[in-house]
């Protein structure tokens, strides 16, 4: 199995090989709980021909509290088998906010040890505007046997972030806005504290995108990094809310030719939980 030069595909890609057989696409929208939509019935009514529906919140260890945590390297396997994506496969994951869920879903496969793994760039929006097709028929792939050989390098957990409080080892980039950051804005959920990880810098992940969706070039997203002031040769821990847009700046760091970031799973849905004065996690403002 080859891994892809890039984590994007254009959509003139993907339009080459959309009935490729060793091709699978992946829809994985996911959407804020404020947004009132519905990803799953939104596939329903249409997605790009030969795409299932990645459900980052089934696709998920169901059994914790935090929103759709990585589910562990079986249930994982299981799910891709009744799906029909297997070793030799090159997934393609595109979601209908442009670069958004697609991001975690291209990170899910990789910390899963499945690297030939893309992300459709512009997502849904980008393939209508382009005048490709859609569709509402679900696709039917027979099983196909996945082997999960795990990269945790790509996973980070709460004693970890803990302890690299200390140690300042590996860079903390957080990808909410930065009123949030800042503790000048509400978190969306609701038990949630405001401010950041100790020792973490604020980016939020609209500024990896184009006006249209789009990932930014590989020297306009190193240029944003830098002015962030990451060091693009030293580690990366990336974080948000729940995991979701930390892939986005996962994915543009890839993007842009820079080393692998890792994802602090539980992020803040983990991180700014009142968790009694016992169990509280330090918070800056």
């Amino acid at each position: 199995m080859s891994e892809v030069p890039s984590p994007l595909v254009s959509v003139d890609w993907l339009a080459a090989r959309l009935t490729a057989p060793d091709i699978r696409i992946i829809d994985a929208s996911w959407h804020m709980p404020a947004a009132n939509r519905n990803a799953s019935a939104e596939y329903a009514e249409r997605h790009i021909p030969g795409a299932q529906f990645f459900d980052i919140d089934r696709i998920a260890d169901t059994a914790s509290p935090l929103p759709h945590m990585l589910p562990d390297p079986v249930m994982f396997a299981s799910r891709m088998k009744k799906m029909g994506i297997g070793d030799g496969h090159r997934v393609i994951a595109y979601d209908t906010s442009g670069i958004f869920g697609a991001a975690r879903a291209w990170w899910m496969f990789r910390v899963m040890g499945h690297k030939d793994v893309a992300v459709l760039d512009g997502g849904l929006a980008a393939w209508v505007t382009a005048g490709q097709p859609v569709t509402d028929e679900v696709p039917n792939f027979s099983e196909r046997h996945f082997t999960p050989r795990p990269n945790w390098s790509l996973l980070r957990k709460r004693d970890q972030m803990l302890a690299n409080i200390s140690t300042r080892a590996e860079q903390v980039v957080d990808a909410r806005s930065s009123g949030r950051f800042n503790a000048t804005e509400p978190e969306p959920r609701p038990g949630l504290r405001g401010g950041h990880i100790p020792g973490s810098r604020s980016l939020p992940f609209g500024e990896m995108l184009n006006p249209n969706g789009t990932m930014r070039s590989a020297d306009e997203l190193k240029s944003v990094f830098a002015r962030a002031g990451i060091d693009a040769s030293r580690p990366v821990v990336t974080t948000c809310g729940s995991g979701i847009s930390a892939a986005v700046l996962a994915l543009a760091m890839s993007a842009a030719g820079m080393r692998d970031a890792a994802i602090y799973d539980g992020s803040w849905a983990e991180w700014g939980a009142e968790w009694g004065a016992d169990q509280a996690l330090p918070v800056e403002t």
